[in-house]
């Protein structure tokens, strides 16, 4: 009786979410949008790369010199991102509807920023795709040891959410939190940018523990965003506010951890390396 009744609960949530599943032709088109089976296949080739295949290719390899690829590539990112971030405050009316209207329920009907807004998070995705180059420069670069659960774990997981946002909740209270991530990718690539210039510039580099701050602080900033929201009632998909806030709480705790760990004064400062995507 009682596995009945959990059944019963299960198969009510499940449908609980998927009435909250916001189907749009348009975008549900975008590439790699169609399906789930071309982003699962890029997870599973990116794992396998740098788990087994890469670290076993470089085995008796030198580290590749890649110092001029990592400039361009931190460069890059630090422009894309920025881009991303200004696409919310260059999108004409865009800071007006975030002040008048950001509890109306998302969906296309009578919204002229659905478009716009989901646009912006296809771009935000595809950039998450493109953060998986980190990993495979620490291979690449023999840096096994940089490649921990948590920097794997993070990857792979902003990934598939971005990618489940865009394809099933589409809702424009997730703005914010792509941005703030944006933001942060901003400044941490910008360290990275200067880091591979050489140790010329790295000696001068001593904020590398306040970009970790910020991504504490951003963490912090969207949890408590996702709660106002759901305390004001606003309307809006309660199964993103809730994934978000989760999936928020835990980075905020393995940033947390991963920060007094390396940062205490019972270890030296730039003891790791973490980058948040």
């Amino acid at each position: 009786m009682a596995q009945i009744q959990r059944g019963t609960w299960l198969q009510e949530k499940i449908e609980l979410l998927k009435s909250e599943f916001v189907t749009d032709d348009v975008v549900d088109g975008w590439f790699l949008m169609n399906s789930f089976q071309p982003v699962f296949w890029i997870a599973v080739a990116y794992l396998l790369f740098v788990l087994k295949l890469g670290p076993k290719i470089m085995e008796k390899r030198e580290p590749l010199p890649i110092r001029g690829l990592m400039v361009a590539y931190n460069l890059f990112q630090i422009f894309f991102n920025g881009w991303l971030v200004w696409l919310l405050f260059t999108t004409p009316g865009s800071m007006l509807y975030v002040r008048k209207d950001i509890c109306q329920f998302p969906g296309r009907k009578n919204n002229p920023y659905f478009l716009p807004v989901l646009t912006g998070s296809w771009y935000f995705f595809i950039s998450k795709l493109i953060d998986l180059l980190d990993t495979v420069f620490f291979v690449l670069r023999k840096k096994q040891s940089h490649i921990t659960f948590f920097h794997v774990f993070h990857h792979v997981n902003v990934l598939i959410l971005s990618w489940a946002f865009l394809k099933y909740m589409k809702d424009e209270h997730a703005v914010l939190a792509g941005a703030l991530n944006a933001f942060v990718h901003v400044w941490m690539y910008g360290y990275y940018f200067l880091a591979a210039l050489g140790p010329s510039v790295q000696k001068h580099l001593w904020w590398k523990k306040h970009v970790t701050q910020l991504q504490i602080s951003h963490f912090v900033i969207i949890i408590a965003y996702m709660g106002v929201l759901l305390w004001s009632r606003c309307e809006m998909l309660i199964s993103l506010a809730i994934y978000i806030a989760i999936t928020a709480s835990v980075f905020l705790y393995l940033f947390t951890k991963f920060y007094f760990e390396t940062y205490s004064k019972s270890k030296k400062v730039g003891a790791g390396e973490v980058k948040n995507k």
